[in-house]
């Protein structure tokens, strides 16, 4: 016999809810072969079998919330079979993609688990202790909502009970939560004609007018909030933001943090943009922003500037050879996430906007795996969309440095033409701010890594990459 336990699903995820059993107890199961679905707090992910054997007993039922480790079935192995031990990588099913082969090398290939920006619950205490505002698994009667749907219905202020649930016995599935709103936004358009509201920035785009730019309100349901104590109110922390504290306090105690700005003038990418905006737009269904130039730009900059392409370990640096770059992204207000795109430097321009568009997308709909926010060895926090200044973000522990995108504006610069001659002209002119950890190497450092980035910026032929 072998105990199956809930296996580390990412590296910051310490709990899930058992929502879909795909094998019953008698039934027997093979290596790779979906077994069970679970749900975090950010993704739903559908488990494959790390064994061969025949399921006897299924201990923990559907819509029960257990921690990582938890024993949730065991498994009847064959003859002289061995249980893979309890930390056993997951197994790739039969028929899909698996990960490049890495190149012999010396040091390992795969860069360590890197808590994303905005963790998953502490424990299962906590968050059953945080009950009271997330809602139990199986309130509302008989439907059974994941910890996924539980917080989209909350944000959207839907009612359970008025939705038609898909799956396993009358379930309510995140499609069927997303389909609702969908159909609700629908109809307020339908019934609101035209408006004249300013829209929120989309994901990577920066202001380029100068003032600062309308900011989005926050969720309705915060702003109708009652003042139960007179002059104020409490709100108890959610888990996203108990654990974000937690890992910002951890990384500011674990690292002497310096911070490096430099001044970009984007004019170059500007004119780029503008060449090519409607015709990107027409092709491509999103808007050409500042952030996948940044991107392509930060990844050639590692290849030069290797330290800050590492992780602190046991006194030193480990300096990993893929370039997996991670961009923060907003979940509404509610917390953060930071999706990799892994191998950056091996995407085109279109390459980069195209997968950092589709991972910022799923990020908001909760459709990340934990593959999309594990092994990132350096991170951007992109906060130009709301025209900041410069914004001194707080290293994602154990890498070096984080690179925060602020906003990007027009302004008065002095330019030499050739004869040397200066003159005064409008370019669109921005801030880059990393925190750095001073251990890891030192101011001169630091600079020559942003200097390369905002060369790269100011004078690379980006018109090429069309």
């Amino acid at each position: 016999m072998a105990d199956l336990v809930l296996p580390q699903l990412g590296e910051t995820v310490t709990e899930g809810t058992i929502t879909r059993w795909f094998k019953n107890p008698g039934d027997a199961i093979s290596v790779g072969e979906m077994l069970y679905e679970v749900s975090t707090d950010k993704v739903d992910s559908e488990v494959p079998s790390p064994m061969e054997g025949v399921l006897t007993e299924i201990r923990v039922p559907e819509g029960e919330t257990v921690d990582v480790g938890t024993v949730l079935a065991i498994v009847e192995l064959p003859e002289g079979a061995v249980a893979p031990p309890p930390d056993a990588a997951i197994p790739v099913p039969s028929g899909a993609p698996a990960e490049p082969a890495a190149a012999p090398t010396a040091a390992p290939a795969e860069p360590p688990a890197v808590p994303a920006a905005a963790p998953v619950a502490a424990s299962a205490a906590a968050g059953r202790a945080n009950g009271a505002a997330n809602g139990p698994a199986t309130d509302h009667g008989s439907h059974l909502l994941s910890p996924v749907v539980r917080r989209l219905v909350r944000e959207h202020g839907l009612d359970p009970a008025a939705l038609v649930g898909t799956g396993v016995g009358g379930r309510i599935t995140r499609s069927d939560v997303l389909n609702a709103i969908d159909e609700r936004q629908r109809a307020a358009a339908a019934s609101a004609g035209p408006t004249t509201s300013p829209a929120r920035p989309a994901a990577g785009e920066r202001t380029s007018a100068p003032g600062p730019p309308p900011v989005p309100a926050p969720v309705a349901a915060a702003a109708a909030a009652e003042w139960t104590d007179g002059d104020s109110r409490y709100e108890s922390f959610n888990n996203i933001r108990r654990r974000t504290g937690e890992h910002m306090v951890n990384s500011m105690a674990t690292s002497p943090h310096a911070l490096t700005v430099v001044e970009v003038d984007y004019e170059n990418v500007e004119q780029v943009r503008r060449a090519h905006r409607e015709a990107w737009r027409a092709a491509e269904g999103f808007s050409l922003t500042y952030l996948p130039f940044i991107v392509v730009a930060v990844a050639d900059a590692l290849a030069q500037w290797p330290r800050l392409n590492a992780s602190v370990e046991d006194g030193g640096l480990r300096i990993w050879r893929r370039r997996n770059i991670g961009v923060a992204v907003d979940l509404d207000y509610d917390g953060l996430i930071v999706p990799v795109l892994r191998d950056a430097d091996s995407f085109s321009l279109r390459g980069v906007a195209r997968t950092m568009n589709e991972l910022a997308a799923r990020a908001r709909e909760r459709r990340l795996t934990p593959d999309d926010i594990s092994g990132g060895t350096f991170t951007i926090s992109n906060n130009g969309s709301f025209g900041t200044y410069t914004t001194a973000a707080i290293i994602n522990q154990p890498q070096v440095a984080v690179l925060s995108t602020d906003g990007v504006a027009r302004r008065p610069v002095v330019v030499t033409d050739r004869f040397g001659n200066e003159s005064i002209v409008v370019h669109s002119v921005g801030h880059l701010a990393m925190g750095w950890d001073h251990r890891a190497f030192d101011g001169s450092y630091a600079a020559g890594f942003l200097g390369h980035i905002r060369q790269m910026l100011e004078q690379h032929d980006w018109g090429a990459e069309f």
